[in-house]
């Protein structure tokens, strides 16, 4: 027998809102949710796992048409055009994720050397440094 969690623990498993989950629902995002005979959503671990998924691509600035166009791709199945088109949408957003990874790096480096500039500052503590900051 399968495990399976209410709409409440799966908000609570995934860290979504109860809303955000049926959202995702009803815009694609998640293929339909199995159902009690009362109606209540019953989700699966296949379900979990892919939501866990979705939650990498978003935190990783994927825009949710990016995922749409994902989602509709894996409903074709392991198709030879399914598994390219999505193999190329993750490889397009890994070089994006680490263009931006890179900058960041960048922008640290330069707090970085900020911060060792201040310290130097306060060792020489005289507070009559003429030293600007750039």
């Amino acid at each position: 027998m399968t495990t399976t969690l209410t709409i409440q623990q799966a908000a609570e498993a995934t860290g979504l809102s109860v809303h955000t989950l049926r959202y995702y629902e009803r815009i694609g995002l998640l293929d339909p949710i199995s159902r009690r005979d009362n109606s209540h959503r019953l989700f699966r671990e296949e379900d979990l796992l892919w939501i866990a998924f979705l939650l990498k691509l978003r935190r990783t600035g994927l825009p949710v048409r990016d995922m749409l166009q994902y989602a509709a791709w894996r409903r074709q199945g392991n198709t030879v055009q399914s598994v390219a088109a999505r193999k190329a949408l993750l490889i397009a957003h890994t070089q994006s994720v680490e263009q931006n990874l890179a900058e960041l790096h960048s922008n640290l480096q330069v707090l970085q050397r900020k911060i060792a500039m201040y310290e130097e500052l306060e060792r020489h503590n005289s507070g009559q440094s003429n030293h600007k900051e750039p």
